[in-house]
């Protein structure tokens, strides 16, 4: 297997591979591009996110500064809103439902180290598990999202929480760590 198809399907790889630092270089010049463009040019901004995500549905808008790692594991959904200095580590995919909504200084991680300190330092490895945001969820400013987690639909994120686990659908969860505080009513 290649280091990215290691990457891709879950395993520890290798992150310094010449492959994925092209890949890596590639999507932060395309991020470089878009948080330099003048706001006014919605046109160039949105060739640019269709450019760099292996998918995007329709009305989008996303606010520089964005940042991420390879872009084409990020797949979107429509109506997608994404506020200012988001950063996504799309090792692994990244889904987004229809009707997203992203409030600033959001983390989206799916990459991590190895625990024991020796096979983090001497051998580089990392892993990187997928990040599922269903329809309807709403994520407050300054969260942090970690790798394996899935968020379900109709849901709300607290601003300042740290999701560790999977959060179910139709609730509001906060905290650090994030728990479900209580069900969304109609």
């Amino acid at each position: 297997m290649t280091e990215k198809e290691k990457m891709i399907s879950g395993k520890l790889y290798k992150s310094f591979g010449e492959e994925l630092a092209k890949e890596r270089l590639h999507a932060k010049e395309l991020c470089f591009d878009f948080n330099n463009i003048r706001p006014s040019n919605t046109e160039e901004k949105n060739r640019i996110i269709k450019n760099l995500f292996g998918k995007i549905g329709k009305n989008f808008w996303i606010e520089a500064s964005f940042i991420c790692d390879y872009g084409y594991n990020i797949k979107a959904g429509d109506n997608l809103y994404i506020n200012y200095n988001c950063v996504i580590l799309d090792c692994a995919q990244v889904t987004l439902g229809n009707n997203v909504m992203i409030a600033p200084n959001v983390g989206i991680y799916t990459a991590g180290h190895p625990l024991d300190s020796k096979t983090r330092h001497e051998d580089l490895l990392e892993f990187a598990y997928p990040v599922t945001i269903g329809n309807n969820v709403w994520i407050g400013a300054n969260v942090i999202i970690l790798p394996g987690v899935s968020i379900g639909d109709n849901s709300v994120i607290g601003a300042g929480s740290v999701v560790t686990k999977n959060i179910p659908e139709n609730v509001i969860a906060v905290g650090n760590p994030c728990k479900v505080i209580r069900k969304i009513k109609s």
